[in-house]
């Protein structure tokens, strides 16, 4: 999804400009990006997967809790899931084979 958003810059090249939707949708692109690739090699694990829960759980009331009270109908059980996900990292940790433990290791000894 983050992808899409940033592939489709060209199109859209003045929605840094406005204010609203337009602009939201390119500050998640770039958080959904950039998070997840830090999230993926294990770099800053706990302070970026706690602004990417909390970007989940923007985005779930935004885009889809007005529309109805029932994951089922509204469709956000995605939206759910990732923000509970990210929190489990944020007090996990990104793992023994993650950046900030070999940083810690390396320091260390």
């Amino acid at each position: 999804m983050a992808w899409t958003e940033l592939a489709t810059y060209d199109a859209r090249r003045d929605m840094w400009k406005k204010e609203g939707p337009a602009q939201t949708e390119a500050v998640q692109g770039v958080l959904e990006l950039v998070g997840g690739f830090l999230i993926l090699i294990g770099l800053f694990t706990r302070p970026v997967a706690l602004i990417l829960a909390g970007d989940m759980a923007v985005a779930y009331f935004m885009a889809h809790a007005p529309k109805s009270f029932f994951l089922t109908i509204i469709g956000g059980q995605l939206a759910i899931l990732f923000c509970f996900v990210f929190l489990y990292l944020v007090f996990t940790g990104g793992g023994t084979w993650s950046a900030d433990e070999q940083l810690v290791r390396s320091r260390a000894g």
